[in-house]
């Protein structure tokens, strides 16, 4: 592996992950470490020559197992406005309230994937936000093609229960 051809893999495929992982926890920095240690895994064994048939399913598989560690040694905490405000607090005033508009809009997705099974929310971020298919999903979560359509299907049905109950 070149680092030409890994610089392609990480710019393909950086902004999905950071997005996936961002949705399972609650900090840009602690995202952006986590997507960090998610590439530096895939190329140690890219050039221990292991075998991957399909990169994108392996980048989010390290993603998520990384997400779940890190869960699994620090109980889960949520973001207060004063940690907001000091996420954001070296920006302009103007490039603050946009930067806290879209993350008001990134926190009421998060609440209402965070009111689904975990299964159904890690499908439906991997399928409709991060555009990955049927075959990759399956992949990721160990699962076959058929559970996850079914997952897919039982999820977005939850998630339109909870739209339709907090509008």
């Amino acid at each position: 592996m070149n680092s030409r051809s890994f610089a392609k893999i990480y710019e393909k495929n950086v902004d999905q992950i950071y997005r996936f992982v961002f949705l399972k926890v609650n900090s840009e920095a602690l995202a952006q470490d986590i997507t960090s240690e998610t590439f530096l895994r895939c190329l140690k064994s890219l050039k221990n020559n292991s075998k991957i048939d399909n990169i994108r399913a392996f980048l989010y598989q390290i993603a998520k197992n990384l997400v779940i560690d890190f869960y699994r040694r620090k109980p889960a905490e949520a973001l207060s406005l004063e940690g907001i405000s000091a996420e954001f607090a070296d920006e302009k005033s103007e490039d603050f309230a946009v930067r806290l508009a879209n993350y008001s809009e990134l926190d009421t997705v998060k609440k209402a994937l965070g009111g689904l099974k975990e299964d159904y929310a890690e499908a439906i971020i991997l399928h409709y936000l991060d555009d990955l298919s049927v075959p990759e999903i399956a992949e990721i979560t160990g699962r076959n093609e058929g559970a996850v359509r079914v997952i897919l299907h039982r999820g977005l049905k939850s998630l339109r229960g909870i739209m339709n109950h907090e509008s």
